[in-house]
């Protein structure tokens, strides 16, 4: 008994415990620049907005080259590029055809996807904030187009609603909070563009929310008091103070 407990010692002096060393083994903490990076596009995607350029300067129905010189030319595998044919197909930019003079073509778009095509290609091309200035700038432009709609479509549910939904503006921009502020007032417009029937405008002025969201309201007060004129002038039917209410600051 005492040799084995002799040994146990032996082996536990011969072999120390190194916490340091365990320590040392666990990959070192992210900074926080490093774990707020958003994530690099894949080799799939890169490769699938070169062509996408390529198709952007072709015209409809024209031959962009073979599977070979294409994936030569983005400089991918063939995995890779299956699935950037995948995506390029998805957004409905390409035709592939089989046999003797077939491969990639550019595919015939239809305005809507064409324009859908172009906001995609933003995503990547245009800074945040940039993005964020120039939506802004059209999100207001359609202001108008919205309080049009609404003077004619607005019933009287539309309007308690919005009304309903003003107090909740005007309850944030008094206790200075300005992320509930952004939010009240980004449903505020969300409901009133839910007014108009024309289904494109709703789609776009909703997408322009999201995209302008991101800077802080500089007078929420000023922003308020305006929602509220609008408001009251959709329930006087009273065009011409609508539209004023209506336009940009």
């Amino acid at each position: 008994m005492e040799a084995t407990d002799d040994s146990r010692n032996r082996r536990s002096s011969a072999t120390p415990v190194s916490t340091g060393a365990r320590e040392s083994d666990e990959p070192p903490a992210l900074r926080r620049g490093e774990w707020e990076r958003p994530p690099a596009a894949s080799r799939a995607e890169v490769a699938a907005e070169r062509i996408a350029e390529l198709v952007a300067c072709a015209e409809p129905g024209a031959r962009l080259g073979t599977k070979h010189e294409l994936r030569a030319e983005c400089g991918v595998s063939v995995g890779t590029f299956n699935e950037t044919l995948r995506l390029l197909q998805s957004r409905g930019l390409v035709t592939v055809r089989p046999g003797p003079g077939g491969g990639l073509f550019a595919a015939e778009q239809s305005p809507m996807r064409r324009l859908g095509n172009s906001v995609l290609a933003l995503d990547s091309q245009r800074p945040d904030e940039v993005c964020g200035e120039e939506a802004r700038r059209i999100r207001d432009a359609l202001g108008p187009l919205l309080a049009e709609d609404a003077l004619w479509h607005a019933s009287p549910a539309d309007l308690a609603d919005l009304r309903r939904m003003l107090a909740d503006v005007a309850a944030a921009a008094d206790a200075d909070d300005p992320d509930a502020f952004a939010e009240a007032d980004r449903q505020w417009r969300v409901r009133l563009a839910a007014i108009s029937p024309n289904a494109l405008l709703r789609s776009v002025y909703a997408t322009l929310l999201t995209l302008a969201a991101a800077a802080p309201v500089a007078n929420p007060a000023e922003r308020c008091a305006r929602h509220a004129a609008l408001l009251d002038a959709l329930e006087a039917r009273d065009r011409a103070t609508a539209l004023e209410a209506a336009q940009p600051t």
